[in-house]
């Protein structure tokens, strides 16, 4: 089982601010979870698809090609700036 977590306007786009999934065999890596989130339709592909996404494993910033194991946590949310 892996936690994933929406943050900022991730969140409200997508109506949840996080969900368990299991974590099954064509499970590896971060990418992996992202694609099988987007195959849900227009308003994922949209939001998960973003150039800017960010992401985070286990509180930690990583990269899309990031291995996951069971337990993980994956945190989706975009490029933020401040002044």
């Amino acid at each position: 089982m892996i936690l994933v977590n929406y943050f900022a306007r991730y969140r409200e786009q997508l109506g949840s601010g996080g969900e368990k999934l299991p974590l099954d065999a064509d499970l590896h890596t971060v990418d992996d979870v992202r694609q099988l989130l987007m195959a849900r339709g227009e308003t994922w592909a949209t939001v998960l698809g973003e150039s800017s996404l960010m992401c985070a494993l286990n509180q930690d910033l990583c990269k899309l090609d990031a291995v996951i194991e069971d337990f993980d946590e994956i945190a989706f949310f975009p490029q933020v700036t401040g002044g």
